[in-house]
C-alpha cells in the first residue's frame, strides 16, 4: 500500500464531534511524539487515554490575524522554550486538550499547553509593576492566538488561557522578587543586570522593576502577604500536577473507587512515603479516615456541601472549595 493511501486525515468536524482518532505515539521514553496510522495500532493503544490526540490545522481553521510573537525565540524559564510545540505548529498539528468531570484540563496536551503559556507570559508580557488588567489588550490577544494555533483548547477557551497567563506572569514576578532581588538588597552590583537565566528581560524594564520592589510601598505589601501566608495551617505537598493530576493518578491506582475531595485533600498532604509530617494535618487526616468509615457503615450521612471534608475542617469560606484546586466553585 502506498504511503499516501495510509495517510491520517483529521478534520475539524471530527474534533467537534469528539470522534478524532488517537494519533499520539511515544518514542524514546516519551521524548518524541509522532503520528501513526489507525490500522497500525493495537486495541490496547486505541483505548489508552494517555495518548495525545491531534487535529490538523487546515488553512480554513487557522486564525487570519497576524501575531508578533516569535515562536522560534530561545527565551523562557531556563531552557524551557517548548520546541515540540513549535515543531508541531509548523506541521499544522494541534493536540486536543482533554478535561475531567470537573472541567479541569488533564493529560500531556494540557501540561504542554500550560508550559507554553508560561513561556509566552514570561517572555512576551512586559516586566512592569502593574496589574494584569493594565496590560495592553493586543499583548493578551497575541498570547491567545499563539496558544490557539498550537492547541485545540476546548473548555474555557480564551478566558481560561488568559487567566492562566495572568497567574503565570504574576508568579514569574514573584520568583524574580524572591530569588533575584530581595536576597541582594545590599548588593547593587547583583541588581544591576537581569538574571542570566532570563536574558530576554530588557535592562530598562529590569531597573524599573527592581526599583519598584525596593520601594517602601512594596515593603508594606510584602509584609502583609507574609502575615497572611503564616496563617495557612494545612499546607499541601503537591507538585506542578496539582489536584487535577493527583485525581487522575488516584483514578488509575484506585479503579472503581469514587475519589471525593476529602481523599484528595488528605493525599495532597502526604509525602512520597505516604506519611504526613505535620501533626496538625495528621490529626485532621485521622478524623477524615474515621468519618469516611462511619459514612461507609451508614452511621453518618453526607449531603450537598455537608460532606466529609466540611465535617473535618469546618464550613467553607464563600466562593472557595477546598481539596479540588483553583477555579472550581461550590456549584
Amino acid at each position: 500500500m502506498e504511503e499516501k493511501e495510509i495517510r491520517v486525515v483529521l478534520s475539524v468536524k471530527m474534533v467537534s464531534q469528539h470522534q478524532t482518532k488517537d494519533c499520539g505515539s511515544k518514542k524514546n521514553g516519551d521524548k518524541e511524539l509522532g503520528m501513526v496510522a489507525p490500522q497500525d495500532k493495537s486495541s490496547k493503544e486505541m483505548k489508552s487515554s494517555k495518548k495525545m490526540k491531534f487535529a490538523s490545522s487546515s488553512a480554513e481553521t487557522e486564525p487570519t490575524s497576524q501575531t508578533t510573537i516569535s515562536d522560534d525565540s530561545k527565551t523562557g524559564r531556563g531552557m524551557s522554550t517548548m520546541p515540540r510545540v513549535v515543531k508541531r505548529k509548523l506541521q499544522k498539528l494541534r493536540p486536543i486538550v482533554e478535561y475531567n468531570k470537573r472541567g479541569k484540563g488533564i493529560g500531556q496536551a494540557h501540561s504542554e499547553m500550560q508550559s507554553y503559556i508560561g513561556v509566552l507570559a514570561r517572555s512576551r508580557v512586559p516586566l512592569v509593576d502593574k496589574k494584569w488588567s493594565q496590560i495592553p489588550k493586543d499583548i493578551k490577544e497575541q498570547i491567545w492566538e499563539a496558544v490557539d494555533m498550537a492547541f485545540v483548547v476546548g473548555q474555557g477557551g480564551k478566558n481560561s488561557v488568559l487567566a492562566s497567563a495572568a497567574k503565570k506572569w504574576k508568579d514569574f514576578k514573584s520568583t524574580l522578587t524572591r530569588h533575584y532581588i530581595l536576597p541582594y538588597t545590599n548588593d547593587k552590583e547583583k541588581l544591576s543586570q537581569p538574571p542570566e537565566t532570563y536574558k530576554f528581560i530588557e535592562k530598562a524594564q529590569w531597573d524599573a522593576f527592581v526599583a519598584s520592589r525596593l520601594s517602601k510601598d512594596f515593603e508594606s505589601v510584602h509584609s502583609q502577604h507574609a502575615q497572611i501566608r503564616e496563617k495557612l495551617e494545612y499546607n499541601h505537598r503537591l507538585s506542578r500536577k496539582g489536584y487535577v493530576g493527583l485525581e487522575d493518578q488516584l483514578e488509575e491506582t484506585m479503579p472503581g473507587v469514587e475519589i471525593d475531595r476529602s481523599t484528595l485533600w488528605k493525599r495532597a498532604r502526604q509525602d512520597k512515603h505516604g506519611n504526613i509530617p505535620d501533626p496538625k494535618v495528621a490529626e485532621k487526616a485521622k478524623l477524615i479516615d474515621e468519618l469516611q468509615k462511619q459514612v461507609s457503615e451508614g452511621k453518618v450521612s453526607v449531603h450537598g456541601s455537608n460532606d466529609v471534608l466540611t465535617m473535618a475542617l469546618g464550613p467553607e469560606h464563600p466562593g472557595r472549595l477546598r481539596g479540588v484546586g483553583a477555579g472550581i466553585s461550590p456549584r
